[in-house]
């Protein structure tokens, strides 16, 4: 019954078509925490470390992740963060990232690569990232028709490539550039990260817009 009660909450679960076969899943946050709790068989210690957390939409959020990987996984998984917050399993070689907001959570997973993944409500007002995330040619780039919308994915595009790099001290305007794209309902985007000894590394990110959210996600290939 629990079981069947997890595949009721889940958006989707997919096979990418990347060369790294990776897995992404989305669980809509419909529940109240209590029925969370009873979902997941989260580990006693991290439920414990999870009650610490004053926002209950927080907590709710965590308990959705942890649903969503009981579906992901045919195995308990023990998940736990290195001291940069970078997520890894500690019983499974599979990386993962992971974001969440107040109604969605989402995960991506690969055997064999690093991966990074964001999400973000459109109803947020993303006109701050335009000033200490965004180059100069990528403000030029700006529609002022469905701006916000871009600001949005240029952000989560950015965010799944810092977490995929996971280092400290990125400058986002600096460091990591979108190429020239225009919103669709989904689609890939292009992006290169230029490390501090000046060498460039280029990613391609696959987005799709839902229910006034956007999600980003690093792809792999040869």
């Amino acid at each position: 019954m629990r079981r069947q009660l997890l595949f009721m909450a889940l958006l989707l679960t997919k096979d990418l078509d990347d060369d790294g076969h990776s897995r992404l899943g989305v669980w809509h946050v419909t529940e109240s925490e209590s029925e969370l709790r009873n979902l997941t068989s989260i580990p006693s210690d991290e439920l414990e470390e999870i009650s610490f957390i004053k926002s209950e939409s927080l907590r709710r959020q965590k308990l959705a992740v942890r649903a969503l990987l009981d579906v992901m996984f045919d195995e308990k998984v023990y998940l736990s963060h290195h001291d940069n917050g970078k997520p890894y399993i500690e019983n499974n070689a599979t990386n993962i990232s992971i974001t969440h907001t107040d109604r969605y959570v989402a995960v991506i997973l690969n055997d064999n690569d690093d991966v990074g993944i964001d999400c973000e409500s459109l109803d947020r007002d993303f006109s701050a990232v335009e000033k200490k995330a965004l180059s100069e040619e990528e403000i030029d780039d700006l529609d002022e028709d469905g701006r916000n919308e871009q600001l949005a994915i240029y952000w989560c595009a950015k965010e799944a490539v810092y977490k995929k790099i996971s280092q400290y001290g990125v400058d986002f305007a600096e460091q990591i550039e979108i190429d020239s794209f225009r919103t669709r309902g989904e689609g890939e985007l292009y992006a290169t990260f230029t490390h501090k000894d000046g060498y460039e590394e280029e990613f391609t990110l696959g987005y799709m817009t839902f229910d006034r959210h956007v999600l980003v996600w690093t792809t792999i290939e040869d």
